[in-house]
């Protein structure tokens, strides 16, 4: 499975953005999948994820009512509202969680590249 992010760009605080992943290969709908971020110096934080058929769905506190993630069977996705300066970061998607449904980093097995979000005040 290759993942690639889209959507980041420049943004004032309480703007909206969507953020894409586009997955090729068979298998992405079978995998959970979930978005993560990281800035310079701190390590990859946990955003989003949701399961496979989409039924369910977990968010870290500082985005719960904010963020929505939700997938298709070859694209995931990333709805930002009200974002906030302190949401500036690289934004990764990940597919693969093994346990399924993972917050950390280390359970996904395929990472997109990295799609730089940027919101100031």
């Amino acid at each position: 499975v290759q993942l690639q992010a889209s959507g980041g760009g420049l943004v004032q605080a309480g703007d909206s953005l969507r953020l894409t992943c586009a997955a090729s290969g068979h298998s992405f709908s079978a995998y959970s999948m979930g978005w993560f971020r990281q800035t310079p110096g701190k390590e990859r934080e946990f955003v989003a994820t949701i399961t496979s058929s989409g039924s369910s769905t977990n968010y870290a506190d500082s985005v719960k009512g904010r963020f929505t993630i939700s997938r298709g069977k070859r694209t995931g996705y990333l709805q930002m509202n009200s974002l906030k300066p302190e949401d500036t970061a690289v934004y990764y998607c990940a597919a693969q969680s093994i346990p399924p449904f993972s917050t950390s980093p280390s359970s996904y097995g395929y990472w997109g590249q990295g799609t730089l979000v940027t919101v100031s005040s």
